[in-house]
């Protein structure tokens, strides 16, 4: 064994020292020299694992798929779960019978007990082919699904399980003790992968034929694989959640909202759960929630930018108000203000419809509009409490945003939220609520827009020359035929094959400078305020957007996708 690795690490550049560490740990470790040289990042995994199937004179996969025609019978052939624990992969056949053999893919070609529980579950010859570990995982849960393992647990717990099962009553479902500890696994399973995928929204949603899960990732949403039969444990997955986030797994008519809190990886995660009754079942969304460290380096602000807020922030009094439209990550700026904000020497208090992020050392409260507690009726308690620091989650009507000014007169400083597509926008909206125009001028620091584009992946963005009309069509005819960056076709593993991966906010700033506040008071129009804001160097989100694309953080495609022609 060891002359095939030693073979195999030489021909991929590994170092005699390197390889040495690598089979003394795996021997201290209990662990596959394989894996052991893998996990030391001493080596490059595909190429590692082409040279040991040439040594080995086995088949190299780079990246394995299962053949069309054969994948029912390979999955009755070789189950979820013993794929799982093993780490192999049905890819097909080979030959015809009698001579007929199974194709079947690991990562370790010298692991005998993967290699003797296959001869005892195979009912026919294997030919092994050798594949990189994390593609083989990859593999894995494409041709089963999410939770696939354990799946497969529930079905064999019910022994006469059919396909009308999933009628039954939920109570019967979560009174069944070690059917409900599989299905807890199974949920658990589905967060953990959405966590393992960075995804912001995990959706469960009935069809007629089967049970889809999406995930949100980046602001798109992804449908993954899932246990054929699922519709069976629809009942059972709906109710688990229902009872993690204590909700009433009787009602099913009526919309509910609850809440989870786990721990994930040792961190706390706040999970916000919706269900709504629809023709096919109740449909469940959970937000995830992680206590993120809110800091302005994460905001991705340039310099100049940088500065503007830090001004803002200085500031003793006033309002500053993000706009965007929903999910355009207004919340996380502003709890990243409040977080600079806090001390022990000011009092925060929020109020907000819902409290998404929990933040230690300010008092957040929830709106209840069912016991009448309201942004407006919320926002006068509040100052009645001696703040020095407000956050109203939006301000809605005129009378929300008649208090918030008054509390700006009298010494506070107000954060909050507005729908509007730019930031100058944010006046009219305003004054059409029904606000003096004297008032927006004098109490109003600044207007923020924003949106979120998808970062490219650093490991597989390639270079692109945009031609004249192309970036005229885009909405860009200001910028130079220049050579950018795209997202890669097909993308690469560490973007799931999207070609992006995180994202960055882009912003608009509007500062209430003298001249726009006089403008402002003379009920002055949106293009008059617009041609002011240029002359004093504003820039709109369409050019900040065109500045990171050339900065090769994002593509021009992204920007067109979050912005338009408006707002340029």
């Amino acid at each position: 064994m060891n002359a095939f690795l030693q073979s195999a690490a030489q021909a991929a550049g590994v170092d005699a020292a390197d390889m040495h560490a690598a089979l003394e740990h795996a021997a201290a470790g209990g662990v596959s020299p394989v894996l052991a040289l893998i996990e030391s990042g001493a080596v490059d995994e595909r190429l590692f694992t082409r040279h040991l199937a040439e040594s080995l004179r086995w088949q190299w996969l780079e990246t394995p798929q299962p053949q069309p025609d054969d994948t029912a019978e390979i999955k009755r052939l070789i189950p979820a779960r013993f794929a799982v624990r093993h780490q192999v992969f049905p890819v097909g056949f080979s030959g015809e019978a009698p001579q007929r053999k199974l194709l079947l893919a690991c990562h370790d070609p010298f692991d005998l007990t993967t290699k003797q529980a296959v001869a005892r579950i195979s009912l026919l010859p294997v030919q092994w082919c050798l594949t990189p570990r994390s593609e083989l995982l990859s593999a894995i849960q494409q041709l089963y699904g999410v939770g696939a393992e354990t799946f497969d647990e529930l079905i064999e717990a019910r022994g006469d399980a059919n396909a009308d099962s999933h009628l039954r009553d939920e109570a019967s479902v979560i009174d069944d003790e070690d059917e409900d500890a599989s299905v807890v696994k199974f949920v658990n399973q589905i967060i953990r992968e959405a966590l393992a995928q960075k995804a912001t929204d995990i959706h469960v949603e009935p069809q007629p034929d089967s049970l889809r899960i999406r995930y949100r990732i980046d602001g798109f949403l992804h449908e993954i694989p899932v246990p054929e039969n699922i519709k069976q444990l629809q009942a059972s997955v709906i109710a688990r959640i229902k009872v993690m986030s204590k909700l009433d797994i009787a009602e099913k008519r009526l919309p509910q909202d609850g809440r989870i809190n786990l721990m994930a990886e040792g961190q706390s995660l706040d999970v916000r759960v919706a269900c709504i009754p629809s023709v096919e079942g109740e449909s469940i969304s959970l937000r995830l929630l992680g206590q993120e460290r809110f800091t302005l380096d994460r905001l991705g602000l340039s310099d100049e930018h940088r500065e503007v807020i830090e001004g803002l922030l200085a500031k003793p009094n006033g309002i500053v108000l993000v706009t965007g439209p929903t999910g355009s990550g207004k919340s996380t700026t502003l709890y990243t203000f409040l977080s600079q904000l806090n001390s022990v020497h000011r009092r925060i208090v929020t109020i907000e419809d819902p409290v998404e992020n929990k933040l230690p050392g300010i008092v957040q409260i929830p709106v209840k509009t069912e016991i009448g507690l309201t942004f407006a009726s919320g926002l006068r308690s509040i100052l009645r409490g001696d703040p020095n620091v407000v956050m109203v989650g939006e301000i809605r009507d005129l009378e929300t945003a008649e208090i918030a000014v008054r509390a700006s007169l009298t010494g506070h400083l107000v954060f909050s939220t507005l729908h509007t597509n730019d930031a100058l926008g944010g006046i009219t909206r305003l004054i059409e609520m029904g606000v003096k125009p004297f008032l927006v001028s004098s109490s109003v620091r600044a207007f923020i827009a924003q949106r979120l584009v998808r970062c490219l992946c650093a490991s597989c963005k390639t270079t692109a020359t945009y031609k004249r009309e192309q970036l005229v069509k885009l909405g860009f005819p200001e910028a130079k035929s220049e050579t950018l960056y795209h997202a890669t076709p097909g993308g690469c593993q560490q973007c799931r094959g999207t070609g992006y991966s995180g994202r960055i906010a882009l912003y608009e700033f509007a500062i209430m400078t003298p001249a726009l506040q006089a403008l402002v008071s003379q009920r002055a129009s949106e293009a008059e305020l617009l041609a002011q804001a240029r002359k004093e160097g504003f820039t709109s989100i369409r050019e900040y957007g065109l500045q990171k694309a050339l900065d090769g953080i994002t593509t021009l495609e992204e920007v067109a996708r979050v912005t338009t022609d408006e707002l340029a």
